[in-house]
């Protein structure tokens, strides 16, 4: 196998409690991240990664329900829970998805898969000139087990790719840079009830026209072109809150 694609999920989330199953336009968001990746004409498979927490069962029987095979592992630890599971396949290449991102384009997944370098071990929207909510990284298995090994700070276990892209010196860190100019102010993620509304007026107007499910990041551009105030409705948020609170209350972390 040469591409996985993990998409992490879980009902826990504390600022949109059980968001990645919220219905979205007639099926859970989780359901929609999961069929808009499965466009990729170059992945070989599409997994859910969750936690061993039961409130994550509903997870599970989604996941059965679309034929989706689940990797399950810690809760906190992310980066273990994306490792064992990718050790069990053996990639030579995995990919991190998040399913609070149901307007994920996978021709844009693709085109990052082209463009990378044979030599790099990571390729990531480093410069953050797309839209947050379109998010994707793609990482050697090798690198993944490094960083597996090595990583000890609770926040890069947490989000996974952060010792590899704060270690430059250990791995050859590729950029992938939007082709049509900066737009990372709008935010189509799904983390706070604002963004949800903004997500659900994108799938509403979409399934309406000819488009259907079919919408890719430029088709949402234009329509929000036409309609700002959607954009203003979840304006008020900062980008990687997540993360930056997991930086505040790092600690190292005994990984044995």
């Amino acid at each position: 196998m040469k591409y996985l694609a993990l998409i992490q999920a879980r009902c826990g989330s504390t600022r949109l409690p059980n968001k990645v199953l919220k219905d979205l336009c007639g099926k859970p968001a989780l359901q929609r991240m999961i069929e808009r990746t499965e466009k990729s004409k170059l992945v070989d498979e599409v997994m859910v990664i969750t936690s061993i927490e039961k409130n994550n069962l509903p997870i599970l029987s989604l996941c059965a329900e679309l034929g989706v095979r689940v990797g399950i592992g810690s809760e906190d630890d992310v980066l273990d829970r994306y490792y064992q599971t990718a050790k069990l396949l053996k990639p030579k290449y995995v990919i991190r998805l998040t399913a609070d991102c149901p307007c994920f384009d996978a021709e844009l997944l693709d085109k990052a898969i082209e463009g990378m370098r044979e030599s790099t071990d990571y390729c990531g929207m480093i410069s953050e000139s797309f839209a947050d909510g379109l998010d994707l990284e793609i990482i050697k298995f090798g690198a993944l087990e490094r960083s597996w090994r090595e990583a000890d700070h609770s926040y890069e276990r947490e989000h996974v790719t952060q010792y590899i892209i704060r270690h430059p010196e250990l791995f050859e860190v590729q950029n992938f840079e939007s082709e049509i100019g900066y737009f990372g102010n709008h935010r189509w993620t799904v983390d706070e009830p604002e963004d949800f509304e903004v997500v659900r007026r994108i799938y509403e107007y979409f399934l309406g026209t000819e488009k259907g499910e079919n919408f890719g990041y430029k088709d949402i551009l234009a329509y929000l072109k036409e309609c700002p105030e959607i954009v203003e409705i979840n304006s008020r948020f900062t980008r990687n809150e997540g993360l930056m609170k997991s930086i505040r209350e790092d600690r190292i972390m005994d990984i044995g």
